[in-house]
């Protein structure tokens, strides 16, 4: 009797374990801390943070010893503007063989970069473009063949995990964000995720925008970019949403405990420019001289006003450890490498800007010059990974196991002692 007790109970704490592994992680109430991943978009510059979210997920399996483990168990929100989008919605759809597994993996996705890219971005079809051309440089229609054979019929509600899309409609005029938290309260935003995708990457001039029906609504969308080009912000803002709004997944079990927020926000790599307009100069200017000058210190000063208020929320150098963010950019970027340039020297100097980033010092803003400056403390960026798989990973099991007593009501060894 006591050798089959011992082997049921071998076989049932077993089972727990690996029942574990893959199972879809349990709403912030089931622990102390909401996780969010944010991916900036930048075209084919997406390489870089895939290469960033690689190296996380391998040590996401390292330290689970779970070699199937993906970022959507242990991430409550993954929030993605165009390039970033796209990213957002391969980690999140379920793989139609095994729906508890993403679509893709992170090298997967490296993959559909290198593989993909050079049919998205068809530099044949670009011949003879500029800006004065009547329609957009790409024509787009690769990435929607490929958007609805990936996706298929995944729509929102589909996701592994809480998504939160960017974009912006030029009919209604107004910022669309597809939030996994709004389906409720908006059915219409349950849209097909290849929907979502095409539209949050549908840059003006480089790609047509793009058009679709859900239901009764009709969407007439571009790129995510006009609304916010780094997602973190309308990241945050959705789980603060839930908090106000008393979303029982998110009210911690144990009232005493409140809520933390750890935060990984990708970038896509920025360069210094060499535009400089002295005012002695600019009052000479025409309007349509002043335009270009607009467009880049309008994509600048919005990278920086976001990384500004991050960093405002999650001050470098607060001694408390309720939350943790962090921002990996590579601020140094190599100018000639461009958004739309997918020839193999591009795509190759992308994979090595990614990896060069991870041994190097972890950056922060300075709030008050608005320059990127070291931390020695935090290690390098490969380092502060490593920390934050280990953070994820004791949050799910803390999840887990408050998950697996709440449904069990007792002891899981009283279940097994009325099995013998």
């Amino acid at each position: 009797m006591a050798n089959n007790f011992f082997l049921l109970f071998v076989f049932v704490f077993a089972s727990q374990v690996i029942g574990g592994l893959n199972t879809k992680l349990p709403p912030p109430s089931y622990g102390n801390t909401v996780s969010i991943l944010s991916i900036d978009g930048g075209g084919i510059k997406g390489i870089l943070p895939t290469v960033i979210l690689e190296y996380l997920e391998n040590a996401l399996q390292s330290v689970s010893r779970d070699e199937k483990a993906a970022l959507a168990d242990y991430f409550d929100v993954i929030a993605g503007t165009s390039t970033g989008g796209i990213i957002t919605g391969l980690l999140t759809t379920p793989n139609p063989n095994d729906t508890s597994r993403p679509l893709f993996t992170t090298k997967q996705i490296l993959q559909f970069y290198l593989e993909f890219g050079p049919s998205i971005f068809n530099q044949t079809y670009a011949i003879g473009w500029d800006n004065d051309t009547p329609h957009a440089k790409f024509d787009g229609k690769f990435l929607h063949e490929k958007a609805h054979e990936l996706l298929q019929e995944t729509r929102l509600h589909d996701t592994l995990t809480n998504v939160v899309i960017p974009t912006f409609d030029t009919v209604d005029l107004h910022p669309v964000i597809f939030s996994s938290f709004k389906l409720k309260t908006v059915p219409s935003l349950d849209a097909k995720l290849s929907d979502i995708c095409i539209g949050t990457s549908a840059f003006p001039s480089q790609l047509p925008p793009y058009a679709f029906k859900n239901g009764d609504k009709e969407f007439n969308l571009v790129d995510g970019a006009l609304t916010a080009a780094g997602p973190a912000l309308l990241a945050i803002s959705e789980v603060i949403q839930q908090l106000n709004e008393k979303n029982s997944d998110f009210i911690p079990i144990k009232a005493n405990e409140p809520l933390k927020i750890v935060l990984l926000s990708l970038g896509t790599g920025s360069s210094p420019s060499d535009l400089k307009l002295p005012a002695s100069l600019g009052q000479f200017l025409s309007f349509n001289q002043w335009v270009p000058i607009l467009a880049v210190g309008y994509a600048i000063s919005a990278g920086q006003v976001n990384d500004y208020h991050l960093e405002s929320v999650f001050p470098s150098d607060s001694s408390s450890s309720d939350n943790y963010y962090l921002r990996v950019q590579e601020y140094n970027l190599d100018p000639s490498i461009a958004a739309d340039d997918t020839s193999k020297e591009n795509m190759e100097k992308l994979i090595k800007a990614g990896d060069d980033l991870l041994p190097q010092s972890v950056k922060v803003l300075n709030v008050t010059s608005f320059l990127p400056f070291e931390k020695p403390s935090e290690g390098t960026n490969a380092e502060a990974l490593e920390r934050l798989a280990e953070i994820l990973y004791n949050e799910r099991q803390v999840r887990l196991k408050r998950k697996s007593m709440e449904k069990q009501r007792r002891p899981f060894i009283a279940s097994a002692l009325q099995m013998i």
